[in-house]
């Protein structure tokens, strides 16, 4: 015999299903609650209490809900007893009283009416989507507003805060998920869905990432530079530098970067933060290609991971203090952090057995626990790279 608890269930998972019939202007009533119709058990007290449990929210005992229909069965222990053999809601005001949806179901209603109205394109979209209705309830009339904007001007080349919506200044930055899918129903031929950034599929201005960096050559930053050492630049403009730069360094770690405030002078080089997997974007900078090419990076999982991200995208590319004596020598039994990783390796023989091992370890050494002497004495006898005297 079905129970109180599963009848709540059931009747919550049928809220969509009347929802979409709300838009089809079609009806889901009677609205029959599946039920197991069968009566085992002996005990008389036991019965008597389930049918209790499941007539207290019944439409007899409280003048909405569901209606029971009994009929008398013969049980194999207890003899001629009345069973429930059909559990529904006659009407849509028995169901959305019980399952507490009213003023939900009076907001919906008027939305939905709203947006078809404004929006008749978002009509298959309510329906395959009408609980994103209810979660938005409160936003529909800047959702709408927005809509409208994009559909009268589709590409307006513009950045968020520069639209001319009546909206709150983060409305769309906040809401980009719904209005994204919003917007690929209404103007799709004006659309790219294959971009993830919200702002490259709907043909609008972003802000550019901006490619930190210092240069170790002064007298190529007194000539080009007016003497400015530490820049930060969009990256497209970093893609067009012409600066007579011969090699880049290319270092994970903040703190890292910072110490590179106490390096020496080095001919026609700069150091880039390249911020963990951010380094991804530095893959565009085409002129690397002719530089030569040193990433700096934890002794790591992820720190090999990301030298060997790199190296795919620049195979010139060669690790600097990633080794086992350097390892060996600072190493102070830290933890790492775990990776799951399988990756496409682009590791030399050298590289990818200290990664083994500090994997199968998770252990890590830190850039910054590797003192600058020791950092400046390997750049100039084991990588061999012309350091200025002082």
């Amino acid at each position: 015999m079905i129970t109180a608890q599963e009848i709540k269930l059931k009747a919550q998972r049928r809220y969509a299903e009347y929802l979409k019939s709300l838009i089809n202007e079609s009806t889901i009533f009677p609205l029959v609650i599946p039920g197991n119709k069968t009566y085992n058990k002996s005990s008389m007290d036991e019965f008597r209490r389930e049918i209790s449990d499941i007539s207290k929210d019944s439409k007899e005992k409280k003048g909405f809900g569901y209606t029971i229909e009994y009929q008398t069965i013969r049980t194999k222990s207890l003899g001629l007893q009345d069973l429930p053999i059909r559990v529904f809601f006659e009407c849509e005001e028995d169901f959305i009283l019980y399952i507490a949806k009213l003023e939900e179901v009076k907001a919906f209603k008027l939305n939905y009416k709203k947006i078809l109205q404004l929006m008749p394109k978002l009509k298959t979209w309510i329906e395959l989507n009408p609980l994103k209705v209810i979660d938005n309830a409160t936003n529909w009339d800047s959702l709408l507003k927005v809509c409208q904007y994009f559909q009268t001007t589709p590409q307006p080349n513009l950045y968020i805060r520069e639209l001319p919506i009546l909206v709150h200044t983060k409305f769309i930055e906040q809401n980009k998920g719904v209005l994204r899918a919003l917007l690929l129903e209404i103007i799709p031929e004006y659309c790219d869905p294959k971009q993830t950034n919200f702002e490259n599929c709907f043909n609008l201005k972003a802000h550019e990432s901006q490619v930190r960096f210092r240069i170790l050559d002064s007298q190529l930053s007194s000539q080009y530079l007016l003497g400015i050492t530490d820049l930060a630049i969009p990256l497209s403009q970093f893609k067009s530098l012409t600066l007579p730069i011969k090699r880049v360094i290319v270092i994970e770690n903040k703190t890292s970067f910072y110490t590179a405030l106490t390096l020496p002078d080095m001919s026609n080089t700069i150091v880039i933060f390249g911020s963990g997997y951010k380094i991804a974007e530095l893959k565009q900078v085409t002129w690397f290609n002719d530089v030569e090419l040193l990433y700096w990076g934890d002794i790591d999982s992820q720190g090999f991971e990301i030298l060997s991200q790199f190296r795919s995208y620049f195979p010139h590319t060669n690790s600097l203090l990633m080794d086992e004596i350097t390892f060996n020598l600072f190493f102070e039994q830290d933890s790492g952090t775990p990776t799951t990783i399988n990756m496409e390796n682009y590791l030399n023989d050298e590289e990818q057995y200290l990664y083994q091992r500090i994997r199968s370890n998770n252990w890590r050494l830190e850039q910054e626990k590797i003192p600058v002497e020791y950092v400046n004495k390997s750049l100039h006898e084991f990588y061999g790279l012309a350091i200025a005297k002082q």
